[in-house]
């Protein structure tokens, strides 16, 4: 298989009533996304469920059969309505309860009258479970198959995500570079989309926004596997913005 070709794709679930409700306001989403892009796993699909056991188990096993990996994030707290790990071994048929590694960690951190019931949810990992690393309170998360579950609290995911990447199949990363057309989208629109048709291999994008001045402008982003690809379609876009800025 050629280098370029090597492609791993997963998915994001982000699990939460107060992400759908607005209450919260989620930071994971790009975080994830740029992450995979730098180790070389290519985000595919997002989606975002509540706190509704069947609504997570459907989630997981319709995405779990369709990406290489899936990354979960929200529920594995200590109240009531975290209820991520039992819906995701409910998900793979298997059982869960207090795992005594967790405990063992649980106890370096708390006192033992501070493990009570509600943190003891916290140590509940389905069977057959691998741990997921913490390094900022030490409380991990847990990978089963290819689904890989984390907290919704941004730093604690970092340090979770962190913990993970070492262990996760890398592919060919996505190479971009950015020209800024100085032209508003709508001039640009029907040179743009013949460049990209002489460049099939490569993903060529436009992002308007307003700049300095407050006059539109855009940024066409020219992104693909293949170094060589890429640059040879961002000399086209450059040579297509130099024509249109020496029409009169």
């Amino acid at each position: 298989m050629n280098a370029i070709d090597d492609i791993v794709t997963a998915a994001l679930l982000v699990i939460g009533d107060e992400i759908l409700s607005g209450r919260t306001k989620d930071k994971n989403i790009g975080y994830i996304a740029e992450y995979c892009t730098n180790i070389g796993v290519d985000l595919r699909e997002v989606r975002v469920v509540p706190d509704i056991e069947r609504e997570i188990v459907d989630a997981v096993n319709a995405l779990r059969e369709r990406y290489d990996y899936v990354f979960t994030t929200g529920g594995i707290g200590p109240t009531h309505d975290d209820i991520t790990a039992d819906s995701v071994a409910k998900a793979f048929g298997v059982g869960i309860d207090v795992d005594e590694r967790v405990l063992a960690i649980m106890r370096e951190r708390f006192r033992p009258e501070d493990i009570n019931e509600a943190r003891l949810r916290m140590a509940r990992i389905p069977f057959g479970a691998e741990l997921v690393e913490n390094s900022y309170n030490k409380v991990p998360g847990f990978w089963i198959g290819n689904v890989i579950v984390m907290a919704g609290v941004p730093v604690i995911m970092q340090a979770m995500l962190d913990g993970v990447a070492p262990k996760l199949r890398t592919g060919a990363k996505i190479l971009s570079t950015t020209i800024r057309a100085d032209m508003r989208e709508g001039d640009i629109g029907a040179p743009l989309a013949a460049v990209a048709k002489a460049h099939p291999g490569v993903m060529i994008g436009s992002y308007p926004y307003w700049d300095e001045q407050g006059r539109p402008n855009a940024n066409l982003i020219v992104r693909s596997r293949d170094e060589a690809a890429m640059n040879a379609a961002a000399e086209g876009v450059r040579r297509m913005l130099e024509d249109m800025r020496a029409k009169p």
